[in-house]
């Protein structure tokens, strides 16, 4: 065959990457075999022995281990599995992504691996009851939002809500938000876009899943952000992509107990002042809003908000309309 000499090269390092790794190696006597059942190709020990070691001088990964036995892998695989395990997860676990979309790029993903740590992933995939996004529109969404903050322009596109019948129905009476992107956040599993917004004059946020279709990038400039906006910042100190005022500094008195807590919202850059053995007051930079006093709420009394004044005014003002709507 005029081919065949390329064609048992390729097959041998198709074969390589696919089945094999440090883990998982093959012999030449076991590659001979394997040629021969699985492409009809017959070659010597000599033949062998040479391709395997012109593919590695050509920087195609192949290795070996010497014994009685040289061992051959491939070791060009640019992930290891426990990074491929947590990209699977966070988008199995992602609510942003629907489910098909879910399954095509695990698909893809399972493709940076041999056929045994594939298998090895496919069995620890866990995806039951997860609440996941019926927008199939999403990449189209990243992509249109991602052009206008690159090229500075504007953006239009319907926005959407539910019913009580759980149906999804267009807001803001069926009108177009036009809205300057600045950038893309993900919080809490559902990716985030903020921006100012032409209608209501102020910064605000958009839930991608949220938006009806890809967005129409305008030939209009976008307004640019206020000077000093960081979106590093202003994601440290919202609560669940909430629309709420600028952060402002709240001092907190807290048991001991919650300090992990306080480090998972806000980091560890924030002023820790001690109390007592059991006690101890934070002043954290957050845009307080009903999120925020809810997940105070939350500690059933081992975090107490004790300023500014105006934050513990509102918070006793949304303790009291729960109380008083029971």
């Amino acid at each position: 065959m005029k081919n065949a000499t390329k064609l048992r090269i390729l097959y041998l390092y198709q074969h390589l990457v696919q089945h094999t790794d440090a883990e998982h190696t093959l012999s030449t006597a076991e590659l001979m075999k394997i040629l021969k059942e699985e492409y009809s190709v017959k070659v010597s020990r000599n033949t062998i022995s040479d391709d395997l070691a012109m593919l590695h001088d050509c920087g195609l990964h192949i290795e070996h281990y010497e014994s009685t036995q040289n061992k051959y892998y491939y070791d060009g695989y640019i992930y290891e599995l426990p990074e491929l395990k947590i990209l699977v997860d966070a988008i199995s676990s992602s609510k942003f992504i629907t489910q098909r979309k879910s399954d095509e790029l695990i698909a893809k993903l399972l493709t940076l691996t041999n056929f045994q740590n594939a298998a090895k992933l496919r069995r620890h995939i866990y995806v039951a009851g997860r609440a996941k996004s019926d927008n199939e529109n999403g990449y189209y969404i990243v992509d249109a939002i991602n052009t206008a903050i690159d090229t500075k322009r504007k953006i239009s596109f319907r926005y959407t809500d539910f019913d009580v019948t759980k149906q999804r129905y267009i807001s803001n009476d069926g009108k177009p938000y036009t809205v300057s992107p600045y950038t893309l956040i993900w919080d809490g599993d559902y990716y985030y876009m903020r921006g100012f917004c032409d209608e209501r004059q102020e910064m605000r946020n958009f839930r991608l899943d949220r938006i009806a279709e890809q967005p129409s990038v305008l030939n209009q400039i976008a307004v640019m952000p206020p000077e000093g906006y960081s979106p590093a910042d202003y994601s440290k100190h919202v609560f669940r992509m909430y629309d709420a005022d600028e952060p402002i500094i709240v001092q907190l008195y807290c048991h001991v107990s919650v300090m992990k807590y306080l480090i998972d919202n806000f980091g560890s850059d924030f002023d820790v002042e001690t109390v007592d053995d059991e006690h101890f007051k934070a002043s954290v930079g957050v845009c307080t809003s009903t999120t925020f006093y809810s997940w105070v709420f939350g500690f059933n009394g081992k975090i107490r908000i004790v300023g500014p004044q105006p934050i513990r005014e509102s918070y006793k003002n949304m303790l009291s309309n729960a109380v008083n709507s029971i």
